[in-house]
Order: structure tokens, then sequence, then C-alpha cells
């Protein structure tokens, strides 16, 4: 890639940043992650971010046709990020109630996680009811593959790995590898 190009692929990825910076509502953010891909940061609630957070990776995919997606979507919504935290292209978090994530987690490609059913599972309130909602744990040096789906009420044990294209509706243990649609532990590491 020459010069020219590298020039231009700057200017297109700073404009994109810079448009879904101005997008952005969410007036209760603290800490600056290092923004390598748009981010969208939504909500009436707290999103915090630790030192040296990254968001998007140059080389992967969803890096020209995605952004990230934080909400914390009511006043007591939180979302926290710990320190050296790797995040990939295309993720999203919705918080009605809490999602922590510590210290060292790398996040693959197109992940999401929520704290909550999204609508009401009530046929007759399914549009105007509250869903039920659960604090979201992952904990220390977490690696969660690319298309991991993490659901509410899940605590994800420290050092554990998550394989790709995993759905987590229940808590995983520490140090261990787990896979599949519900995740289930294969082995300990």
């Amino acid at each position: 890639m020459g010069i020219i190009d590298r020039i231009k692929q700057f200017c297109f990825v700073t404009l994109r940043i810079k448009k879904y910076q101005l997008l952005s509502d969410c007036k209760r953010v603290s800490g600056i992650p290092n923004c390598y891909h748009p981010l969208l940061l939504k909500g009436k609630g707290k999103i915090t971010f630790g030192k040296n957070v990254q968001i998007g990776v140059v080389r992967s995919p969803n890096y020209y046709s995605h952004y990230t997606y934080l909400e914390a979507r009511e006043e007591a919504s939180e979302i926290f990020i710990g320190n050296n935290v790797a995040i990939n292209n295309a993720f999203s978090v919705v918080a009605f109630c809490k999602i922590v994530i510590e210290d060292h987690v790398l996040i693959g490609v197109n992940c999401s996680i929520i704290d909550n059913d999204g609508h009401d599972l009530a046929i007759m309130e399914r549009n105007t009811g509250n869903p039920k909602t659960a604090e979201v744990h992952i904990h220390e040096n977490v690696f969660l593959g690319s298309n991991v789906s993490i659901l509410k009420g899940v605590t994800i044990g420290k050092n554990s790995v998550i394989g790709n294209g995993s759905v987590v509706t229940q808590n995983i243990p520490e140090n261990v590898i787990a896979a599949g649609n519900p995740a289930k532990v294969i082995r300990n590491l």
C-alpha cells in the first residue's frame, strides 16, 4: 500500500470515528479508549473505561463496515471495562443494570453481551413490560472468541476461554475452555 492509499485510509477511518463520536449521547463516560474503530456510546447510565482499552482491530473482519455499540440504557445502568482490554470489531453491549469486564480481557470480532431479555417474555407485555435483568461479570484474563453471545446473569471465571460461536447462558468457572450453544465446559486449562 502506497503513502497516498495510507493517507486515504487514515482519513476515512478518522472521519468514521468522529461521526460516531458526534452521534453518541451518553453523558456519563469516564476514561478514554484507544479507538481504531468507530465507537457509539448511548444511554442515560454510566460507561467507564480503564487504562489502555483498545476498540477495534485494523486487520480483522468488519473493520470498514461495522462499529462498536455500548449502551447503558437507564440512569442506574453501568458498563465497566477494566485495564488492558482488547475489543475486536463489531462488539455490542446493552446494559439495563450492570455489565463488568475486568482487566486483561480479549474479545473477538462480532461479540455481544446483554444483561436483559430485551423485551418482556409475557406475550401481552412484550412491547410494554419490563424485561428481566441480571448482572453480567467477566473476570480478569478471559478470552472470548469471535461471534460469542453472553446473556443475562452470567459470570465467567478468570482465565477462561469461550470458543467461537458460543452462546453463554449460565456461569462458567475459572480456568476452563467452554464452547457450544449453550456453552458447556470442554476441559480445564
